[in-house]
This record gives structure tokens, C-alpha cells and sequence, in this order.
């Protein structure tokens, strides 16, 4: 027994004390195809080098309403997600995939818009919402923040999915494999400027960024907001398109500790340069905009950021 005991300790000594264990952090991002996985690679490595023994896990979803309800599983740290899912996700609206309230979630801070997208090919002879009835059409994976807005953008028009000839509920990537074969004659894409899958799409056959004009904008109950999609930000796009936007923000839920949530912002606005140089869409994250729309409240840690940044009394 003695003679074990003096191995252990002599091996004890020699391994030296046990390495501290890593705070893991999972991000919630979204589709490969969209912005927000490529903004959480950026964020990962920011805060991977800016945060003490973190390592950041991220993770593809079918982004708002999966990551809110992950997060009210505590599956999660952070996550982005769009304001009228979060809103709905806080109250607990069921047709929108939230049997009860999502009370756990908490805000960190606005971020950058969603541009509505309604993409068609130039054969399908799409200039308006109105003109999809009839047509094969991808309004983004079942019960997603995407698929909400489409039929939020359908219902201003007076239509419903009854109206198109074929309703596929894809992730991006795959509406625009179809899209590319002509199987389908438009993809309605919620994501920041610059998304991958438009992109690609855009670069690969002609086809129209469709315009979404201010009167289905102000029968969208709100949802929505106008905003300009700058001509030449896709392949052929000679113009700008007049069309819809939402916010997206950065959220986490109420068991995350204020010191990692403090050091997240710290970090992710510590290193804004680095974080707008990895995607066209991130150009719209400033400081100043990080409260210009509150739909519930603010984690505690996200106030101590706030309130030392002179945003908050």
C-alpha cells in the first residue's frame, strides 16, 4: 500500500495538476448556404482568442426558431435569431413553434438586417409577389424564421401557399440546386446582404432579385421595414431592389453567466473590423445600433457592457 502511495504521489508531481478545463461554447448559427454560420465561424475565433480557455462550438441549424428552442433547452450559449421570432418565441406563439413561452431567452444586441430576398429566374417572367401564384417556389425550411416570413410576405400580398402551384420547404443549398436545374422558378431567402446561396445562385443562371414594394411592406403588420438591396451586390443586378428587412440579433438565455456574456460583447466589439471584413452583411453591426430595438429583455451581463459603454444609465 505504501509503495503504490509513493508511485501515485511521484506521478502526481510528475504530470503536474490537472489541466483546467475549457469553457465550451455552442453557438447557434443557421444554414451553410446563409450569413449566420459564416458570421459564427468569425465570432468563434474571435472569442476563442479574446476569452480565456474557450473553445466555441458552432453549430448549423435551422437558425431562429431551432436556436430559440435550444436555447430554452440549454442547449446552447448564444445564437442568432430574427426579432419577430424572438418576439413570438418570448411569448409563446404556437404557430409560429413555440408551444409556450421561451422565458429563458435573453437579448445581447441587435445586429444587422434581414433583406428579404424573392429571387425567380428571368424565365419565370416574376416582377412582383402577386406573380408567384402559379409557380414552383421554396419558402426555406419547415417552421423556420424564414418560412415565417415568407408567409407573412405572401398573406400582405393576399395570398397563401394555396396560391403556388408547388410549395417546397427546403434549406438554401438545396432550393438552389433545384433552382439551377429548373425545378423550381423561385427561392424566397430572409438572410443579410451577400448570402452565400444568392449569390452562387445568381452567379450560376439569370435570374431577377425581385422588387417588394412599400405597400406590402405596411400591410406586414409590422414585421417588416423597407430597405434597398444595392445594385451590383449580386451577379446581373444592374439596379437597386426595393424590398423588406427585419433585425437580426445575438441572444443567449438567462443560466449563462454575466462574466462570459460581458466578455462576449467586450470581444465581439473589441474586434468589429475583423468581424465586418468576414462577410458583406456584418458592415451593418455598430455599437450604436446594439439597442435600436429591445423586443425583450437584456441579459445582465449584455447591461454591464452597455451601461460601461455609455448606451445605458
Amino acid at each position: 500500500m505504501k509503495a503504490w502511495f509513493v508511485i501515485a504521489v511521484f506521478l502526481g508531481l510528475a504530470l503536474g495538476p490537472p489541466a483546467l478545463a475549457q469553457n465550451e461554447v455552442v453557438m447557434l448559427t443557421g444554414n451553410t448556404g446563409g450569413v449566420y454560420y459564416p458570421l459564427g465561424i468569425a465570432l468563434a475565433r474571435i472569442w476563442e482568442r479574446a476569452i480565456p480557455d474557450t473553445r466555441v462550438n458552432v453549430q448549423s441549424t435551422r437558425a431562429s426558431v431551432e436556436n430559440f428552442n435550444l436555447l430554452q433547452q440549454r442547449r446552447g450559449t448564444f445564437a442568432f435569431g430574427q426579432g419577430d421570432v424572438m418576439s413570438d418565441a418570448f411569448k409563446g406563439n404556437v404557430e409560429a413553434g413555440f408551444p409556450n413561452s421561451r422565458n429563458r431567452l435573453r437579448m445581447m444586441a441587435a445586429l444587422f438586417p434581414n433583406y428579404l430576398h424573392l429571387v425567380a429566374l428571368k424565365s419565370a417572367k416574376v416582377g412582383a409577389v402577386q406573380d408567384l401564384k402559379g409557380k414552383r417556389v421554396s419558402v426555406g425550411a419547415p417552421r423556420s424564421g424564414n418560412e415565417l416570413n415568407a408567409r407573412v410576405l405572401l398573406g400582405a400580398a393576399g395570398m397563401s401557399y394555396a396560391d403556388l402551384r408547388r410549395v417546397d420547404y427546403l434549406a438554401y443549398n438545396d432550393a438552389v440546386a433545384l433552382m439551377r436545374d429548373g425545378q423550381l422558378d423561385a427561392i424566397i431567402v430572409s438572410a443579410g446582404l451577400g448570402v452565400k446561396a444568392v449569390t452562387e445562385l445568381a452567379a450560376a443562371v439569370p435570374v431577377d432579385i425581385v422588387p417588394i414594394g412599400a405597400e406590402l411592406i405596411a400591410r406586414s403588420a409590422g414585421v417588416f421595414a423597407p430597405e434597398t438591396i444595392p445594385a451590383g451586390t449580386y451577379a446581373g443586378q444592374a439596379q437597386d431592389v426595393h424590398t423588406a428587412a427585419l433585425i437580426n440579433f445575438l441572444v443567449t438565455q438567462s443560466d449563462v453567466p454575466d462574466t462570459l456574456v460581458y466578455a462576449a460583447m467586450k470581444a465581439l466589439y473589441g474586434n468589429l473590423a475583423e468581424l465586418r471584413a468576414s462577410h458583406v452583411a456584418a458592415r451593418d453591426i455598430a455599437l450604436e445600433r446594439a439597442l435600436v430595438s429591445r423586443p425583450i429583455a437584456l441579459h445582465p451581463g449584455a447591461e454591464r457592457f452597455f451601461r460601461e459603454a455609455g448606451l445605458l444609465r
